[in-house]
């Protein structure tokens, strides 16, 4: 019911009344912490890689129920210091959720580099699913999204440029100090989001093989209902074939210059290669170009 009531005064509300009525749900959730469910699924990222149109999905599905307020938290990343309780209050009651396994969707999980381990600590049955798609173009789509939010005022080959000066000491000042929160790390990591290998391996090593589920967003949107089909399965739950799939939160752009791409694509050669390693096939857009 407050899922419901949520989504009805969101669209009409001005975004003061908005952030007021958030700040109440959350306030009467975390009032009521101790009676509310937990998610058993998580997906953890990769920004612009999809997340958005996998929450859609998740979101139909009979067997789920999705966070009370918004599609994901941000708990494990930068919201972790506001405590467990404060987790808790984002998800709905056990008695409304009839036996549906809860879940959310937060897309810096993947990047954050204590994420996997508080997930694991916190949520240690839990299942979480990672999309990966296309570095550059998931590079270029983050580009945009951050400067459409007044968070990047370089241009494109700039900022990748730059990249590796703004987030210098960025990803170890999060390691070393759980109270630590990176505006550069978060919001500038163009590239850095886009080697997959080792921030999945993270996950790996805490939940284990079995409870890591990785899509690739090139085969989902490609053959959207079998991808998710698959997922589905993998997960453990009953089928639900959508009646149809979108490509929602897209941020459609001008192509790359053709030198640009050729360099950013030589840059994702190695975590390419050490991302097919992980899951002993080659990615769809590394398929593509071999084709």
């Amino acid at each position: 019911m407050i899922r419901r009531l949520a989504g009805r005064l969101r669209p009409v509300l001005p975004p003061p009344l908005r952030r007021a009525a958030r700040a109440l749900l959350l306030a009467w959730g975390w009032l009521s912490a101790d009676l509310r469910q937990e998610p058993g699924i998580v997906v953890v990222g990769a920004q612009r890689a999809g997340t958005t149109t996998l929450f859609r999905l998740l979101s139909e599905h009979p067997d789920l129920c999705r966070p009370t307020v918004d599609k994901g938290t941000g708990y494990f990343d930068d919201g972790y210091r506001r405590g467990r309780r404060w987790y808790r209050a984002h998800f709905p009651l056990r008695w409304s959720a009839h036996g549906r396994t809860t879940f959310e969707c937060s897309g810096y999980y993947l990047f954050h580099p204590l994420a996997s381990e508080r997930l694991a600590r916190d949520l240690p049955d839990c299942q979480v699913v990672a999309l990966v798609r296309d570095p550059v173009d998931r590079a270029y789509s983050a580009h945009r999204h951050e400067s459409a939010r007044g968070f990047d005022d370089l241009p494109f080959a700039d900022a990748v440029a730059a990249e590796a000066v703004r987030t210098a000491g960025q990803g170890r000042l999060l390691a070393d100090d759980p109270a630590a929160t990176s505006f550069a790390h978060r919001h500038h990591a163009y590239l850095q989001r886009g080697e997959y290998a080792v921030q999945i391996a993270r996950y790996v090593a805490a939940l284990g093989p079995d409870r890591v589920h990785v899509v690739d967003a090139g085969a989902l949107f490609r053959d959207p209902v079998g991808v998710y089909v698959d997922l589905q399965r993998r997960l453990g739950l009953n089928v639900h074939r959508p009646d149809a799939v979108g490509r929602w939160n897209e941020r459609p752009g001008d192509p790359l210059p053709p030198d640009l791409a050729a360099a950013l694509r030589r840059h994702f050669d190695e975590p390419d290669v050490a991302l097919a390693e992980l899951l002993g096939r080659a990615p769809s857009w590394r398929e593509e170009a071999s084709t």
